[in-house]
């Protein structure tokens, strides 16, 4: 069985919705090459469609939306040697397709229930209408392995609230659902339970006019009746301020003693000092440099430049060995090449940032 199916919803006034379902389940539906050269050719197909009005974006299982990209495989591509030019396949066809659903021009509706992470939250956020359900888990963790939040995260987390971008992208602490509506990163809450209903619905509605406002009064009335189950905690929201003042140093090296300094008995917050120590030093810099110079780039140029630095992060030692560590021997235990983030020399951060490449392979977006 195909890892994407696709089908077409006939709605009543004659039209077709079309519907991509992630379908491999056993790995939380990682996002293989093979998943992304089966669904661009589709939408760019659909944009051209005038029967297919929308494009539900959604998976196969319950326990998650995506959890990432295919990370393994770039690592067996890396460390095998077998296939030098892998990582820029991957990551430029990756990067190609969450640029098409950023600009896709017709409403994309993606159903981000369960865990949605890295790769996951690259599809979810460039889609026009997001959801989350009760069950989401959220996050953009690859600081644990040696990378940095791509697939458009300079984007949008430079467009969050304050410096929580900054500070979940060193962190990589869990979303849910309250505060993914906080920062920006989901549009409407539905209870998870309601993904049929919420299909039978569409095919409801009357398509002729405006397909933005028939999706919108669709999803609101499908959000009102869900409150329910919605749960409110919001612990990004609660620690907003905490986050402004931790992050609030004139460098890397007082961030991370800012963070080392705090006592307290907030989980939130015990989560946030382990995690941020935990992770790789060199990628603080890479990410906290990332996401200053592409602060006001355009969607186009944050995934240029995301796509020279994802390719040198394959080509130097820190993220194979953080993927071998969290996900091929699961030894949790990374051999980092720089023990703490003050001995990361800034020469080194800069080579990261030089394009391999004469024309950046990108440049045609």
């Amino acid at each position: 069985m195909s890892v994407v199916q696709f089908h077409e919803y006939p709605t009543q006034d004659g039209y077709k919705l079309l519907e991509i379902s992630l379908n491999a389940e056993k790995s939380l539906n990682a996002l293989t090459l093979e998943m992304i050269q089966l669904i661009e050719p589709r939408l760019n197909q659909a944009a051209k469609d005038d029967s297919i009005k929308a494009v539900l974006l959604t998976s196969v299982g319950e326990k998650a939306f995506c959890a990432g990209g295919d990370v393994v495989s770039l690592y067996r591509s890396i460390t095998s040697g077998d296939n030098p030019n892998f990582p820029t396949e991957y990551f430029t066809h990756e990067y190609r397709l969450d640029y098409t659903i950023h600009t896709f021009p017709k409403p994309i509706i993606c159903w981000g229930s369960g865990i949605v992470m890295g790769g996951g939250m690259g599809l979810m956020n460039g889609c026009s209408h997001r959801i989350v359900t009760e069950t989401s888990h959220m996050a953009m963790p690859e600081v644990t392995i040696g990378l940095f939040p791509d697939v458009g995260g300079s984007f949008f987390l430079n467009r969050m609230p304050g410096r929580t971008g900054l500070f979940l992208g060193l962190t990589g602490n869990p979303i849910f659902a309250a505060d993914a509506l906080f920062l920006g990163l989901a549009d409407r809450f539905i209870e998870s339970a309601r993904y049929t209903e919420m299909v039978t619905d569409l095919q409801a509605a009357e398509w002729h006019c405006d397909s933005v406002q028939t999706v919108n009064q669709t999803l609101r009335q499908l959000e009102q009746q869900s409150q329910a189950a919605f749960r409110q905690e919001s612990p990004i929201q609660d620690h907003y301020d905490f986050i402004q003042s931790v992050t609030d140093q004139d460098d890397l090296t007082q961030l991370m003693q800012a963070m080392a300094n705090i006592q307290s008995d907030d989980p939130w917050i015990q989560r946030s000092q382990k995690a941020i120590t935990h992770g790789s030093p060199l990628s603080v810099h890479l990410i906290a440099e990332q996401l200053k110079r592409t602060r006001h780039l355009s969607l186009k140029e944050v995934f240029m430049s995301e796509l020279v630095l994802a390719v040198q992060c394959c080509q130097h030692p820190e993220f194979p060995e953080g993927v071998r560590a969290l996900l091929v021997d699961k030894d949790r235990s990374p051999n980092w090449m720089f023990k703490s983030v003050d001995t990361v020399e800034s020469a080194v951060v800069e080579a990261f940032f030089e394009s391999p490449w004469p024309v950046n392979p990108l440049a045609d977006l």
